[in-house]
Order: C-alpha cells, then sequence, then structure tokens
C-alpha cells in the first residue's frame, strides 16, 4: 500500500473510543458501517438518542437496526428527526408519497439499484441519505445482501496527483441515463432532473472531501473530451468496485432497517437469488447541494 493510501487508512482506524451512553455502536468493518443496539425505533427517540446517533452516522456512515417491528407512520416519524422527507419520485397514485416499496420477485426481470450508484445525484440537491426497512428476505435466508463503499476513502486513496486533478472537475448528472440504460423512455410528464456537479465535493457536516461520480447517472465530466472522460469515469468506477478496502457488506435480516449516508457512499444491492423474492419499504430524506472544496 502507498505511504498516502496507508496515511488515509490509518486516520480512520485509530481514531479514539467513542463514549456512548444510550446506544451501543459496533463496527461492521474498521473503515465504514456499524450495528446499533440498545433502540426500539417504535418509540421517539430522546434528544440524546438522536445527538449519540448522529455521531455514530457521521462516523460509521451505515447503521443498522435490527430486530426493529415498525409501521409505516414510525419509520417516517423516524426519518423526519434527521430532515425534511424526500418525495419519491414518479409515485403511484394512491401510494404513500414518501415510501418508496423496493420489491423483486420470480416475475422481475431487472430490480432497481443493481450496481454501485448513489440514489438521484441528478438532482440538484440529491437526498442526505435513506432508510430502508427489509421486512422478507430470499427463501433460504441467503442472497440479496447491500453493499457499500466509502466515498471519503474513494477519494483519499487516489494518488495526490490524481486527487489534485480531479479537485477542478465537474460532471453533468442526468437522470435519464438510467432509463436510456434500461432501454425505456421516461414518461412523457416526469421533469427530467440534470445538474453539474463537482466531482469532488465537501460533507457539509464534517468538511472532508469525497469522490462524488457515479456509473447510472454521471453523463460526462465538463472539461474533458469525450474519450477522455469515458476514460477517466470508467478507471473511478473500477477503483470503487474493485477496492474490498472501501466496501462493508450488510446482510439482511428480516425487521432489519439500514440508514446510510447517500452524501459520502454508494450502495449496490446485489441481485443474486434470483427467482426469490425480497421486500421492503425506503424513506428517504432532503439533503443540500454538493458544494466543492477548495482546490488549495
Amino acid at each position: 500500500m502507498e505511504e498516502y493510501a496507508l496515511q488515509a487508512v490509518e486516520r480512520l482506524t485509530t481514531r479514539p473510543p467513542e463514549p456512548y451512553e444510550t446506544i451501543s455502536v459496533t463496527p461492521v468493518t474498521p473503515v465504514l458501517g456499524a450495528e446499533v443496539t440498545g433502540l426500539d425505533l417504535s418509540q421517539e427517540l430522546t434528544d440524546r438518542q438522536e445527538k449519540e446517533l448522529v455521531h455514530a452516522f457521521l462516523a460509521h456512515h451505515v447503521l443498522v437496526f435490527r430486530d426493529q417491528d415498525i409501521t409505516p407512520e414510525q419509520h417516517k416519524r423516524f426519518a423526519a428527526r434527521f430532515g425534511e422527507l424526500h418525495p419519491v419520485a414518479l409515485a403511484a397514485e394512491g401510494s404513500d408519497p414518501h415510501i418508496l416499496e423496493i420489491r423483486a420477485t420470480k416475475e422481475s426481470r431487472a430490480i432497481a439499484g443493481n450496481g454501485w450508484h448513489a440514489d438521484g445525484t441528478a438532482d440538484t440537491d440529491p437526498s442526505l441519505g435513506s432508510m430502508l426497512y427489509i421486512t422478507e428476505i430470499p427463501e433460504g435466508g441467503s442472497g440479496g445482501d447491500t453493499l457499500f463503499a466509502n466515498m471519503h476513502l474513494a477519494y483519499e486513496l487516489l494518488s495526490p496527483a490524481m486527487r489534485s486533478f480531479l479537485d477542478g472537475l465537474s460532471a453533468l448528472h442526468d437522470g435519464a441515463l438510467p432509463w436510456a440504460t434500461a432501454g425505456q423512455t421516461p414518461p412523457a410528464d416526469y421533469d427530467i432532473p440534470r445538474t453539474e456537479h463537482p466531482v469532488v465535493v465537501l460533507h457539509p457536516e464534517t468538511g472532508r472531501k469525497l469522490l462524488f461520480v457515479n456509473g447510472p447517472y454521471t453523463s460526462h465530466i465538463t472539461q474533458l473530451a469525450r474519450p477522455e472522460s469515458d476514460a477517466l469515469l470508467q478507471m473511478l468506477y473500477a477503483h470503487i468496485a474493485r477496492t474490498p478496502l472501501l466496501q462493508c457488506r450488510i446482510r439482511w435480516q428480516p425487521r432489519t432497517l439500514v440508514f446510510w449516508d447517500n452524501r459520502c457512499v454508494q450502495h449496490h444491492a446485489v441481485w443474486d437469488y434470483f427467482p426469490h423474492g425480497r421486500y421492503g419499504q425506503r424513506v428517504a430524506i432532503n439533503g443540500t447541494r454538493p458544494q466543492r472544496g477548495s482546490t488549495t
């Protein structure tokens, strides 16, 4: 491992102990994810519990809560402690506008999220994060895991020269790309989001730099010729997908809720359980427009 990469990992793995009074936090890996125990999400959080959860969320980016029995209203109430709820794009008539149903069956020919991505990055203000509550897992209890990757560390493991180059670049994110990739056309009444964001942005709460491009939504880097942009983006996507050190793997059990920071992690819903089914509900939280960090 290069010295700059070693230093980046050591900064994450040599953090001082985290003092929690109302919850227990057990890391999934040294650099990403944690399981939280000591909370019943069907109940209102105390101010102290909320403060400690925010600390854990900013430190670990992916929080896992097992053995939770919650209603859709309790799910939304928990999410709303962290911000205004994000409406579901193209919500079905009569459905809850803030709950996205995540369903796969033997009739499915594709599933949402089966590839590395962050949610809705073509939006002007991509979501802060999402809470996915899984109640049905594939028959036999195996398959259907979700992978997460740390975009702070993805940036920090790049060479200093590459980081300096990326710091000054921007990329267009296009909400029509996932439709085109699937060979489909967006509905005529869908206002397709297209937004230019910096390639490297600052986390709005911690100020740490992170890599902000992803395959499904990023069209091209605006300062480069298309062949140059394609080559650079493919290198970055391969870096994210093929560097296990960036990643953690969450194995779902029924009644598990996972809360991830959409601003600084990508995720990949692994579809390895066909023809079996899986079901859950996702609530997202409004975010803010990503800001470029200083290039000095």
